[in-house]
């Protein structure tokens, strides 16, 4: 391609406190409409706002975990415009002095090779409300609810050089944030929220062209089709020896097409000030190495471990530290059977599946970290054939009764009792002349036939290994 494409985006993250930012508002996002405010949040007149310390602490470990210079002073902005979701008529925000900043993530590139995309700064401010607009398209309404919640905006250099680029680094992003514990990162919910700059120029230039903003994406798949659609869009122009218009977009994801939103005619002046209502941030050495030492082994460390001390395939611990809940429930499964491999596998082929199809995490689930260890050394003890184990896995999800439990409740335990299967067997190789000389005649698929039929009879309970064993004594 002629052109090389130039992207940055602008990450909000809302941070897991149990209160807003500067009031003791709830931070929930399931409330009913403008349930969760005050006269703070709400901007009345005589009212102060008090800093969250605790919001402090998560944004200065999302810097620690992002590699990000901190600052040891710096203090709230207010930055003035008025839209109907700002009640105050400004926000609190750091304009000035941003908490961190040249910070940078590591990003793996096609070649599994590692380099550093560039975080310019993450500043400390409170988010705004959220409108409704209503289904005639004539009106609005304001849920202030999550007015005044603590987030950080995370602004990343213009370091990316393609759409899968973007969200491999949102995919690091999010992975780093919720192991800090700083945030859910649940876009569905809104707690993180991403804006991207893309500009396209020719090969070998080194100056930046006309950026674009894009809007209104809301997961990264979404973000990955509107920056293909917008290069795509940009480099048809370029072609045809337009010029890019500085404008905000936004993606229509039914018509997977950005659409304009506004001409970028000027820049916003947002007459800034310190707010003199709040105390500056003073950050000491102690205590940024204090929650330095929180900070949990993040998800590459993690994965090479696994590798390491484990011997887990690469795929393996990829998928495990995909999350920072399912890492932490396969290392609490290791500690009632270690098989790192098995448990692996379990995880991997059988709860995965029940956790995508109910939308859950390992923990919100019947089946505990103890359950999965006793069900899966069950298996491997021939208590249980594995088909058995795949009805009791799903059974002690739905019901939380332990594995034990169910399987001495119906009469799960493996038979593996020679002359119980026998009798079983000579039964089926009776009922089934064809099979069986299909198999005598060199056929051997026909074997996977018979041991099929044999489970049926004793409802999956037989052992298989014992009636390959018998079949084929009896056959040849």
């Amino acid at each position: 391609m002629k052109y090389e494409t130039v992207i940055g985006l602008e990450v909000h993250v809302e941070l897991l406190t149990c209160s807003k930012l500067f009031c003791g508002c709830p931070n929930s996002f399931a409330a009913d409409p403008n349930q969760n405010i005050c006269e703070v949040c709400l901007g009345f007149p005589g009212t102060l706002p008090r800093l969250n310390a605790r919001a402090v602490e998560l944004a200065l470990k999302a810097l620690l975990a992002l590699n990000c210079e901190i600052a040891s002073y710096s203090w709230f902005d207010r930055k003035n415009y008025f839209y109907p979701d700002i009640p105050k008529g400004y926000q609190i925000s750091q304009y000035f002095v941003p908490l961190g900043s040249r910070g940078y993530l590591e990003l793996p590139n096609d070649d599994g090779e590692a380099r550093h995309v560039g975080i310019k700064q993450i500043h400390l401010e409170e988010d705004a409300g959220k409108l409704v607009h209503g289904p005639s398209g004539t009106y609005s309404l304001v849920d202030y609810n999550r007015a005044g919640v603590p987030l950080i905006e995370i602004v990343s250099e213009p370091d990316l050089r393609s759409p899968v680029e973007a969200r491999r680094y949102l995919e690091g992003l999010k992975s780093i944030l919720q192991y800090s514990r700083v945030s859910d990162c649940k876009m569905e919910e809104g707690s993180l929220r991403c804006d991207a700059n893309i500009s396209l120029r020719r090969q070998g230039s080194g100056e930046y062209g006309e950026k674009v903003e894009l809007k209104n994406m809301n997961s990264f798949k979404a973000v990955e089709k509107a920056l293909e659609f917008e290069v795509q869009r940009q480099a048809n122009l370029l072609d045809t020896g337009e010029s890019i218009s500085p404008q905000t977009r936004r993606w229509e994801e039914e018509r997977e097409e950005t659409v304009l939103m506004r001409e970028k005619l000027e820049s916003h002046d947002y007459r800034c000030f310190p707010d003199a209502e709040l105390a500056p941030i003073n950050v000491t050495e102690a205590e940024l190495e204090r929650l330095r030492q929180e900070l949990p082994e993040m998800a590459a460390s993690r994965a090479s471990r696994y590798i390491d001390e484990y011997g887990l395939p690469g795929y393996d611990a990829e998928v495990l530290t995909s999350s920072l809940d399912l890492s932490e429930y396969f290392e609490a499964s290791l500690e009632h059977y270690f098989n790192p491999k098995k448990i692996s596998n379990w995880i991997m082929s059988e709860y995965l599946m029940h956790l995508n199809t109910e939308g859950k995490n390992p923990w919100e689930t019947g089946l505990t970290p103890e359950h999965l260890g006793v069900l899966v050394k069950m298996v491997d003890e021939e208590v249980i054939s594995g088909k058995i184990g795949k009805e009791v896995l799903e059974k002690t999800l739905h019901t939380g009764k332990s594995p034990e439990e169910i399987v001495e409740e119906e009469g799960l335990n493996q038979i593996s009792d020679q002359e119980e299967l026998a009798a079983m067997v000579e039964k089926v190789i009776n009922n089934n002349p064809g099979p069986v000389a299909d198999y005598k005649n060199g056929k051997k698929k026909a074997m996977g036939f018979l041991v099929g039929q044999v489970m049926k009879e004793t409802g999956g309970k037989a052992n298989p290994q014992v009636v390959n064993q018998l079949l084929s004594e009896h056959l040849e």
